[in-house]
């Protein structure tokens, strides 16, 4: 991820699980099939995190393409960086250190670009579209998937509760609803939209290995304290979750938005 949020080793770790996840899995593929990356295309992937998408797209380009990560949390990019070391496609992956309001490339650079789970965390959202804009050659496209936290359903047997832990997680994003005003955004900034799609993440069991589950332990670490909420009433609030799967009544839903844009040529 780029732009307003940077990651610790900590953070960094637990995210790269979130990635493996199959949800998140599924949710590569889709970005990939919506995007259809081409062999020899130049591909930016702006807020790389560990690298998982970049290392689908570098196999799709070929050794005639490229594509370059972009990711202000060094962690992140650091577990990146091991991902490519030595790889059989490390050659045609750049990794670099950058912000998504201030891209250090020439314009016209790419005839692609992503951006998932990136410009929610954005304060200036129009200035990085604006710079996605200008990097990309005429008649470019670029895919952008972000959510609308409003849109989560999570069971629980306590929900005050949930709503504090909700309400404290939203203000780790610069607009934790950014895809209701995204349509606009993309026209100002010069792009014609192409495709508008939904993307659910739905876990109806409690399972370890699922979307939900991991990302809860990283919203733990980000909420406690936050809002007043307590290291016990946190931790209270996964048991909980917990408890929800093994009586069979867990539920998890949370909606995605994937825009695909082009640049008029």
């Amino acid at each position: 991820m780029s732009g307003g949020q940077s990651f610790d080793d900590t953070a960094s770790r637990k995210l790269e699980a979130v990635y493996q996840t199959p949800d998140v899995i599924a949710q590569r593929h889709r970005t990939l099939t919506a995007l259809e990356p081409r062999e020899g295309e130049r591909i930016l992937d702006i807020g790389a995190g560990p690298g998982l998408l970049i290392a689908d797209m570098a196999a799709v380009v070929g050794p005639t393409g490229h594509v370059t990560g972009l990711e202000i949390s060094e962690p992140m990019l650091a577990v990146a960086r091991r991902r490519f070391a030595g790889s059989a496609i490390g050659d045609r992956v750049t990794l670099v250190k950058g912000d998504a309001t201030a891209l250090p490339f020439p314009d016209g650079s790419f005839d692609a670009a992503t951006s998932t789970q990136v410009y929610e965390y954005v304060p200036d959202v129009d200035q990085a579209l604006a710079e996605l804009y200008r990097v990309l050659r005429p008649g470019g496209r670029a895919l952008i998937l972000d959510t609308d936290w409003a849109s989560i359903v999570w069971n629980t047997a306590d929900q005050p509760r949930m709503d504090r832990v909700l309400a404290a997680w939203a203000d780790r994003f610069a607009d934790p609803h950014l895809p209701r005003s995204l349509s606009r955004r993309l026209r100002d900034a010069g792009f014609h939209i192409r495709r508008r799609d939904t993307l659910a993440m739905l876990d109806p069991e409690y399972d370890p290995n699922t979307y939900s589950v991991t990302i809860a332990s990283v919203m733990a670490d980000f909420v406690t304290g936050q809002q007043g909420l307590t290291f016990d009433e946190v931790q209270a609030w996964q048991q909980d979750l917990a408890q929800l799967g093994a009586e069979g009544r867990y539920f998890f839903s949370l909606n995605r938005y994937v825009f695909l844009a082009d640049k008029p040529g």
